[in-house]
């Protein structure tokens, strides 16, 4: 069973980024459309990351190209480490308030669903899996081209 489970997720790992992309750009949405709540500098640059890799997935699946990792994954370490840094600033390790000056506060508490899943930490897991999965991906492409 855990053998299949793995070869699904080696053989279908671009499909599972994309499918993780979506989930991330339709629950930002939901919170900033449907729930009001405004996103800070540091959302929308996370967002700029997420989003923009939408387009290259789908280009890349539409040409066939197995290498898409590259992509996803230089694009996902630089927005994880704007949400590791908003993460650290929203749970207050790091104290820099002076950053988020326009608009809606980084620290704005919106959600806290079980005491500590906040929209900051769900961006994380978003990324975390991108990378996770892209590097998975390249692990696959390596090893089948041998």
């Amino acid at each position: 069973m855990i053998k299949k489970i793995s070869n699904f997720i080696l053989v279908n790992a671009i499909y599972l980024i994309l499918l993780q992309l979506i989930l991330a750009l339709l629950g930002s949405l939901y919170f900033s459309n449907v729930k009001g709540f405004e996103p800070c500098i540091l959302c929308w640059w996370q967002r700029i990351f997420m989003y923009s890799q939408i387009p290259v997935i789908a280009v890349a699946l539409f040409k066939k190209e197995i290498d898409i990792y590259k992509y996803t994954l230089t694009l996902s370490i630089l927005g994880i480490i704007i949400s590791i840094y908003h993460n650290l600033l929203y749970v207050g390790i790091i104290k820099n308030e002076d950053f988020c000056t326009r608009g809606i506060s980084c620290t704005s508490k919106y959600i806290e669903y079980f005491g500590f899943v906040t929209i900051p930490l769900l961006a994380l897991i978003a990324f975390s899996v991108i990378i996770t999965l892209s590097l998975i991906s390249r692990y696959y492409i390596k090893n089948r081209i041998k």
